[in-house]
């Protein structure tokens, strides 16, 4: 297996092309966002495919943007740090969302040690490991997604006309249309011009329960009805079209949760 190295980084050789911060939080980004799937959108596929009858398990990011449960590598020492061993021991034994916030905290600190692994091999300096760590900083963590712990995710993103029950979000719309599900509702700051900067500025923190990406006023968005946590359709499979038909839209982590009794 390739260790989650994927080959988009390799460590410094002579002659290798020279690697900036932003370089390292690329990487991690599309790491992070591969794992954040795991415990969102894929997050079913992801607690069948840690069976704890297996030998010991990894959870792997790949600079691809998608995710794999692995063997560990075989090579020592391994091409990149390794993350977190057996991780499917731990899941009988435990809640579901204690086990996957334990493997969140635990992927979490793989991700950083890659990143830094990184910078420590391409030769970064101190104010280059600094840029690193606060762009790093300045997006959610995967365990503050999945226990809903992010505060620069704000809590209640309830449109301004009052209407709770239009839940679905896409380009900014100055009126109702007749099906409240497919209305496309601007977030807070959006339709009214004299709201002032304080909550426009409000809208750059607006971000995907799923992926963490910001708010896109082109973007068609759609909002949980259980945990109130907005998603970009595309993350969670869903199209303005379908929308218009779910009377009650549940994200996949609550839905799962529904599943399997979680409180």
């Amino acid at each position: 297996m390739d260790n989650g190295g994927g080959g988009i980084m390799r460590a410094a050789e002579p002659g290798a092309v020279h690697r900036t911060p932003e370089d390292v939080f690329r990487d991690f980004r599309a790491r992070q966002k591969g794992l954040l799937k795991a415990f969102t959108t894929d997050v079913d596929k992801f607690y069948l495919m840690c069976d704890p009858e297996k030998e010991n398990l990894c959870l792997y990011g790949l600079p691809n943007g998608s995710w794999e449960v692995n063997l560990p590598a075989e090579e020592v020492p391994p091409e990149l740090p390794e993350p977190a061993l057996g991780i499917n021991f731990a899941r009988d034994g435990m809640d579901d969302k204690d086990w996957l916030s334990l493997v969140a905290a635990h992927t979490d600190s793989w991700l950083l040690s890659v990143a830094f692994y990184f910078g420590a091999r391409f030769g970064f300096d101190q104010d280059s490991r600094k840029q690193l760590f606060t762009m790093i900083n300045s997006v959610p963590t995967i365990f503050e997604v999945v226990t809903g712990t992010d505060k620069r995710q704000p809590k209640e993103k309830t449109p301004k006309n009052g209407s709770k029950n239009n839940k679905s979000a896409s380009k900014p719309a100055r009126q109702l249309e007749p099906n409240p599900r497919s209305s496309k509702i601007p977030f807070p700051g959006d339709n009214e011009e004299s709201d002032g900067d304080g909550e426009r500025e409000q809208e750059d923190h607006e971000r995907c329960g799923a992926c963490g990406e910001n708010y896109g006023q082109e973007e068609f968005w759609i909002c949980c009805d259980l945990c109130e946590k907005w998603f970009h359709g595309k993350c969670v499979k869903i199209t303005p079209a379908k929308a218009e038909h779910i009377k009650q839209y549940k994200c996949p982590n609550c839905s799962s949760s529904s599943k399997r009794g979680w409180a």
